[in-house]
């Protein structure tokens, strides 16, 4: 019998999940055996998932399930590099020749384990099958934004913490821009999402057609010359919903510090600085929800937010969401040769994941 184990996360400010108790169930009426560790943060209640009819387990003893049990989470593994005999599902961050990434690979080599990576799941057409996109371009929008009413308030912007729902986080911010409107007359800013019809930039721009903000929506028609783009530069938030990979234009380089822009706060929401194709080069690093903004220059300010966990911001619809997405791929775990986990592993072992 198939067997899947829902890890509870490990990673701090980490609440999404990637299996719903509905889904839970109709894995179990397909004959799947599914276990769900027990999560103090999961969005979702332990409860629905026992009246699911699934085994439950304790929080993080996924290291000690059975040999043949596939480990499902989303996002990384505690780094104490100990090998990885299990199979697992996950993010991995390992195909862009990120160090972290790197250092993931070597661990399943050394236990034998394969990574079935949720970012590399595509169909016969090579799209994703699944995928946060959408809520990552929505709050990393959001996130942009406060950070350039903080810099309109002479200040930083500080942590963020996840909301109960959409509603919620736009009233927030319609409160953040009543504050700074009656403090002084501020125009709404300028806004560009380059990959805008995609997934990531759908989010965005509803994000600020919710706050009433228009935007520029570039796509690959905009930029298939390959750059440069002076046009970020003219805009106060610049919003990167494309994945680096290679022949990624370069969209913010190094020179653009000591540029003449109205560019404040870039919003890179696909969030890969390390990767080698990183469209931005302004920085090195993500941040996080304590400090949400990286300052990389003080005269003109440019800030950098670079979540790389932003849809747990909104975790419950996130969640919902995604794992809708992804129960039919979860329902084929039964031929682990075919489909999108036989082309998950094809890409596992084409970056070198096996001995």
């Amino acid at each position: 019998m198939t067997h899947l184990w829902v890890r509870a996360e490990q990673r701090p400010n980490e609440e999404r999940v990637g299996l719903m108790p509905e889904g839970a169930a109709a894995l179990l009426a397909a004959g799947i055996r599914v276990t769900v560790e027990e999560s103090a943060v999961r969005a979702v209640g332990i409860a629905g998932y026992v009246a699911a009819g699934c085994e439950i387990a304790p929080a993080g003893t996924w290291p000690d399930a059975p040999a043949d049990a596939i480990i499902f989470g989303l996002k990384e593994l505690p780094e104490d590099g100990t090998p990885l005999p299990h199979r697992h599902i996950m993010f991995g961050h390992a195909y862009k020749g990120q160090p972290a990434g790197q250092v993931l690979l070597e661990r399943f080599r050394a236990g034998g384990g394969v990574l079935y990576d949720l970012e590399y799941l595509v169909d016969e057409a090579g799209r994703r099958v699944a995928a946060f996109g959408y809520w990552a371009g929505f709050a990393g929008a959001a996130v942009a934004l406060k950070c350039w009413i903080a810099q309109r308030m002479a200040d930083r912007a500080g942590p963020v913490s996840p909301y109960a729902g959409r509603d919620v986080l736009l009233d927030d911010l319609r409160a953040d821009l009543t504050t700074l409107t009656h403090t002084a007359a501020v125009a709404r800013p300028r806004v560009i999402i380059i990959g805008a019809k995609g997934r990531v930039g759908t989010g965005a721009a509803d994000l600020c057609t919710a706050m009433e903000i228009e935007a520029t929506r570039w796509d690959i028609e905009e930029t298939a010359h390959g750059g440069p783009f002076p046009e970020v530069l003219q805009h106060e938030i610049f919003l990167n919903c494309i994945l680096a990979r290679p022949g990624c234009p370069v969209f913010v380089p190094t020179e653009a510090l000591q540029a003449d822009r109205a560019l404040s706060v870039i919003g890179d929401i696909a969030c890969d600085p390390t990767s080698d194709f990183s469209p931005i080069k302004v920085y090195d690093r993500a941040t996080d929800w304590s400090v949400p903004a990286l300052r990389v220059c003080d005269a003109p300010v440019l800030d950098v937010t670079a979540i790389d966990n932003l849809p747990s911001l909104l975790p419950v619809e996130s969640s919902e969401d995604y794992a809708a997405q992804l129960l039919p791929s979860l329902l084929t775990l039964g031929d682990l040769s075919g489909g999108v986990w036989g082309r998950a592993m094809a890409e596992f072992e084409r970056n070198g994941g096996k001995a």
